[in-house]
């Protein structure tokens, strides 16, 4: 069947007086919708390429597979009066909003229009962006928030703050239900800043993006400090020193690129597991690097990337928060074809100790995971917990029992492989067997104890060795004893505190393994309301 527009045949008739009404009304809708996707007017976007940045479209476009993008409510418009609002009501209110896909996933999207009224948020703004919120939730898809706003629309007052209020509370409402990634390509003041804060990733792109709850003018006004928006929170500023930044990129496309990464390494929603795909990479690969990669020695430094690189499929994994804590690891990668997170101790900064930072970041990362049916492989090289006032009054034991907390309540499958070293409460803390991981392996080189040899030596034996005719040859001679009694590799395996000790050449094959016995795994928590986890 040919149909045709205007006064041409329809089906061989020329169209009657009806049709060529309706007709005339979809010429007019076309042009309308012509008219939206140019925007408000051309020196806008002019003046958003010169800032750098894409316009909410161009945006969309870059991120979503071609043509698969549908939008929502574009005709949408403000019914605000006062300060001049009346006389500028345009279509879409500044955030574009609807779904598409991602290599082929189907993901929802809201796109601030930077634009139209500054990105800013209003009521009509905020009730578009809460219906994209609760359909992502009830269809269980993932979310992706492109932030590019001046914050709440000042002339319309607190509305504008009861709009933000709804979206935190869809966002608690949708945590750990799907997952929600924030984007931002722009400023983000105030407390509007709060939404990223509780969604599940975060991405920046340097000089280009920014998110403080205070601005440079005021800080400067109140304290008298002078700083820059760049150096108050910039990229690299949430990427380094706070932690918020989950992946920084220099650009837009890198930025969307990454983007979909992450998207292929997680499931739709918390009911579904990632897709796995048939590896390349045999599971009982032998790896041979991992003898070179790992020094003998407990305390020399080695890059643990190295050794999750050779264990994983192809090498390849994504480091999550990787400026941030940097003496602790946490990736995603695949393992058998399917999705784990990563956790490892970096003995290549501060020996791989834990403190305050790495303790939140492990422990974010590993809710993160068993919220979304990610297995955890925990990779085992620690010191023990960074000693010092700083870290204990700044609340080293509250932040170290967040990682206990969500290690202990984690159901997901859950493998720990000791290296080297695993000395005090923070072998307790990285997921071992007493407080519940299924299975636990352990390289030769591997020592378990309260502390090293050094320490309890001269704990143990204090006064014999200050009252020793030679000091050091008794503290040798009983160092050398407590290794041999109490760290030597089998010690932890013959009380059944690990499963077995194996050849390091192995370690993959024995994950592997490990993670296709587990996968039927299921587990539940008792019914309750909530844990209290420390915050």
């Amino acid at each position: 069947m040919t149909v045709t527009r205007g006064t041409e045949p329809v089906n061989g008739r020329a169209p009657g007086p009806s049709a060529a009404w309706l007709i005339d009304r979809v010429d007019a809708l076309d042009l309308l919708r012509q008219e939206i996707y140019l925007g408000p007017e051309p020196g806008a976007t002019e003046r958003q390429h010169r800032r750098g940045k894409l316009t909410a479209r161009e945006r969309i476009e870059r991120l979503c597979d071609p043509g698969s993008f549908t939008e929502l409510e574009m005709l949408r418009r403000h019914r605000s009066t006062g300060f001049g609002l009346e006389n500028r009501r345009p279509h879409t209110d500044g955030v574009i909003t609807g779904w598409g896909t991602v290599d082929g996933r189907k993901v929802f999207l809201y796109a601030h229009d930077f634009r139209i009224f500054g990105g800013s948020l209003g009521e009509a703004h905020a009730e578009k962006i809460h219906k994209v919120m609760d359909l992502a939730e009830s269809v269980g898809a993932p979310l992706i928030g492109l932030n590019d706003g001046a914050g709440a629309r000042i002339q319309e007052g607190v509305t504008a703050l009861a709009g933000y209020g709804g979206i935190f509370r869809r966002n608690v409402r949708a945590s750990g239900v799907i997952p929600q990634i924030s984007v931002m390509l722009g400023p983000c003041a105030g407390g509007a800043s709060y939404s990223p804060a509780l969604t599940d990733f975060v991405f920046m792109v340097r000089g280009i993006s920014y998110m403080f709850l205070t601005g440079p003018d005021v800080i400067q006004e109140v304290t008298g400090e002078e700083i820059t928006q760049e150096g108050l929170g910039g990229a690299d500023v949430h990427s380094a020193v706070s932690g918020l930044a989950t992946f920084v990129h220099d650009d837009e496309d890198s930025c969307f690129e990454g983007i979909r990464d992450l998207l292929s390494l997680l499931p739709q929603n918390n009911r579904e597991e990632a897709q796995s795909h048939l590896p390349a990479d045999p599971v009982d690969r032998r790896c041979d690097a991992l003898t070179e990669i790992v020094p003998g020695e407990p305390t020399k430094p080695y890059d643990a990337r190295a050794v999750i690189t050779e264990i994983v499929d192809d090498g390849e994994f994504l480091e999550l928060h990787a400026d941030w804590a940097r003496n602790l690891v946490c990736a995603l990668a695949r393992m058998g074809g399917r999705t784990v997170g990563i956790v490892a101790n970096q003995p290549a900064v501060l020996a791989g100790v834990l403190d305050i930072e790495a303790s939140e970041k492990a422990a974010r990362f590993v809710r993160t995971c068993d919220a979304f049916n990610i297995p955890l492989i925990t990779l085992v090289d620690v010191p023990g917990f960074l000693p010092g006032v700083e870290q204990e009054r700044g609340g080293i034991i509250r932040h170290g029992a967040k990682l206990l907390y969500a290690y202990c309540e984690a159901t997901v499958p859950r493998i720990q492989v000791i290296l080297r070293k695993a000395y005090g409460g923070a072998y307790i803390v990285m997921d071992s067997r007493s407080i519940g991981c299924d299975l636990s392996f352990a390289w030769p080189t591997n020592e378990i104890a309260v502390m090293g040899a050094e320490g309890a030596a001269n704990v143990i034996h204090r006064r014999r060795i200050a009252e020793a005719a030679d000091p050091g040859a008794l503290r040798a001679s009983l160092v050398a004893e407590y290794k041999d009694r109490l760290m030597h590799p089998y010690y932890s395996a013959e009380r059944g505190l690990i499963d077995d000790v194996i050849d390091p050449r192995d370690t993959r094959t024995v994950i592997c393994r490990g993670l296709e016995v587990l996968r039927s795994k299921r587990e539940s928590l008792p019914v309750r309301k909530h844990g209290n986890q420390p915050l």
